[in-house]
């Protein structure tokens, strides 16, 4: 009986759940080098401000900072380079389809480990506007004060 793969979250971009609708979601593996593979396994990574440019056939993540190992020599990596993701051709032209469209982008939405891969999902989002933000942040303050005073009456 194989084994299950457990995924071990290593970094969430929160901040894209804030400022985007997130409409779909896929899966897709890095193309790493050796330490970027140790740094990311040390949680030194940020998701902030990154997103995904699907040209020319190929699907390249952008601004996904990623911090030198600190063990590593002079081969370390550089913390922003572009990295190219690992997708099927027909996902790739599925994505270059759907962000042709007006409003949408890949935004990474987490980063995690997969058995032994580095693996991320991407989301295919549209951007909130500033009332969109204020309702979903009085939505979620609605939510919290009804479980507060839920959890106070199961108390009593």
């Amino acid at each position: 009986m194989p084994k299950e793969k457990k995924n071990t979250v290593i970094a969430q971009n929160k901040k894209a759940y804030h400022d985007y609708f997130v409409d779909e979601t896929f899966e897709a593996g890095l193309s790493l080098s050796g330490t970027e593979v140790k740094s990311i396994r040390a949680g030194r990574v940020n998701l902030k401000d990154s997103y995904v440019s699907c040209k020319t056939g190929e699907a390249i993540l952008i601004g996904m900072h990623i911090s030198p190992y600190d063990f590593g020599n002079i081969f370390n990596h550089e913390p922003l380079r572009s990295r190219r993701l690992l997708l099927h051709r027909r996902e790739i032209n599925k994505l270059i389809g759907l962000t042709q469209q007006e409003g949408y982008t890949l935004i990474p939405l987490k980063l995690y480990l997969k058995g032994q891969y580095v693996k991320l999902e991407l989301g295919l989002c549209r951007g909130k506007k500033n009332y969109d933000k204020r309702a979903s942040m009085a939505e979620r303050d609605a939510k919290r004060n009804m479980d507060r005073a839920l959890k106070e009456q199961n108390m009593r």
